[in-house]
């Protein structure tokens, strides 16, 4: 950003263009986070720097030159429409402060900003152009919305049954939600802004209040996790432990001693009393995941847990008494599971009392491109890489994809992305392969096709996926190859993962 043309005459403008200045201003307005735009009485834009090309997506090239209206900010068109076409508020007044205005981003998207403004004179003191400060407030307008909509609800369910009693907790209740929510990885860890993900954040601050039992349903990187660290971080809970078990980790006879514990001398091995999961998450939260995936010996015995609030060491009989909330996940239809006889009817109606859904991406598009300026945002301070962001082009082959691996998935695609692109945006050509189906890598496409035409290769495949639980995923990775290779190879030999792991 060049500010060389507008500098006055006087000693001290002279002096701040001295040799090498100018490099030196450039820099510290270019590391500036907020949008700076410098304007000529005309309105035609002199020069930007480099937030505001990151904020309205527009680059630098592409805004200077043209008029400011180019950013249609709504105050300039009210304006305008109301005929001051000629009376720009800055070279009116010769200031703006703390004018809250929206902007139009290059993909049509709205901006809200805070604009702080001023006009620059030359030595005889006439106006020569003015400079304009935009802070993205995008990020505390969706805050504010979520807390506006939730305290809509609460009110709403007060006629009803308050999840808060009285209007002095409900106002600490949405301080604290307001809190959480200015926290930089958005509510908890969990991004988003879609109507979806508001309704979802809503929900969870609503189910952290109860004891009830919760249980999460979402496909395999959607964040299950985050949601029931959330809950637990928001209960009155939250200073208890909160306790973390896979159940598809583990064999029967293992998860009954790390849920339980066990006495000494109970089995092989057991050489000293060991105290369970549930026992070490007393007065907090416990956290069973691919809760599907739990034997029907051990169900019975956590649906005794929920019933009566007491547990069993493996090789013991005395009952001990836990005060533990528990939280389940799941990516499985329990349903579908009750109807095949693997899953306890009684005991889904026991983890069932509160159901969370949460949304795959693909269902929830409109978050892609934040959770991509998150994740670049994140990688670029962790690999200190000179990245200024995604070219429209990457950005169209994000959105439409269809995320099978939600979140994770797009996590593992940016840091490809860093991987290989140097410097400058991510491009198209910084993607997997996967994006670009036409031109895959000769490897991979030899691969799909000598599995696919070697009959011994289905016993392959079919013991991999029973290997793997039926998760298509370590399938994958225990052949050595990717996720979407698998699904074109279980699409040739026509095999169905659900029978195989029914069968």
């Amino acid at each position: 950003m060049s500010l060389k043309p507008l500098r006055g005459k006087e000693e001290g403008a002279e002096a701040l263009f001295e040799e090498g200045q100018e490099h030196f201003w450039k820099t510290v307005i270019d590391t500036m986070i907020d949008g700076l735009i410098v304007v000529d009485v005309e309105g035609v834009i002199l020069s930007v720097n480099l937030a505001m090309e990151h904020i309205t997506g527009y680059t630098r090239e592409e805004l200077i030159g043209q008029p400011c209206t180019i950013l249609k900010c709504h105050t300039c068109l009210d304006s305008i429409v109301m005929g001051h076409k000629k009376e720009c508020e800055l070279f009116r007044r010769g200031h703006v402060r703390r004018r809250k205005c929206i902007l139009e981003r290059k993909d049509g998207t709205p901006l809200p900003v805070m604009k702080n403004a001023a006009v620059l004179k030359n030595s005889a003191g006439k106006v020569v152009a003015g400079v304009e400060n935009l802070t993205d407030i995008s990020e505390v307008e969706a805050k504010e919305r979520v807390i506006s909509h939730l305290r809509r609800e609460l009110s709403h369910d007060a006629a009803h049954e308050p999840p808060v009693k009285s209007p002095d907790m409900m106002q600490l209740f949405i301080s604290r939600l307001r809190q959480e929510l200015n926290k930089e990885d958005g509510f908890h860890g969990i991004i988003g802004k879609s109507p979806v993900m508001v309704q979802l954040f809503i929900l969870i601050s609503s189910a952290a209040q109860s004891e009830a039992p919760v249980v999460i349903y979402g496909e395999s990187g959607t964040g299950k996790e985050l949601v029931a660290a959330a809950i637990h971080r928001l209960s009155p809970r939250h200073q208890g432990p909160f306790i973390k078990v896979n159940s598809a980790a583990l064999n029967e006879s293992l998860l009954e001693s790390e849920l339980f514990g066990h006495v000494k001398g109970a089995f092989t091995g057991a050489d000293r009393t060991r105290v369970g999961r549930f026992e070490a998450a007393n007065g907090g939260d416990i956290f069973l995941d691919e809760v599907g995936d739990l034997p029907m010996p051990t169900q019975a015995k956590l649906l005794r847990v929920l019933q009566e609030k007491v547990i069993e060491k493996v090789g013991d009989h005395a009952p001990i008494p836990v005060n533990v909330r528990v939280i389940t996940a799941t990516n499985k239809d329990l349903h579908r599971l009750m109807a095949l006889g693997r899953f306890r009817e009684d005991l889904y109606y026991r983890i069932g009392v509160i159901p969370i859904h949460l949304p795959p991406l693909r269902e929830r598009r409109e978050d892609i491109p934040l959770l991509v300026r998150v994740f670049i945002d994140r990688a670029r301070r962790q690999t200190r890489k000179p990245l200024t962001g995604i070219s429209d082009e990457a950005m169209d082959l994000l959105t439409s994809h269809d995320w099978p691996g939600n979140v994770r998935e797009l996590i593992n695609v940016i840091e490809y992305a860093f991987v290989l692109c140097l410097e400058g945006a991510i491009g198209p050509e910084h993607l997997p392969a996967t994006f670009h189906p036409r031109s895959a890598p000769p490897r991979e496409e030899r691969r799909v096709a000598r599995l696919g035409r070697a009959s011994d290769e289905r016993q392959r495949l079919i013991d991999a996926i029973n290997q793997a639980g039926g998760k298509k995923s370590e399938a994958a990775r225990l052949l050595g190859i990717s996720r979407v290779t698998l699904w074109k190879i279980l699409k040739v030999h026509d095999i169905q993962v659900d029978k195989i792991i029914r069968g």
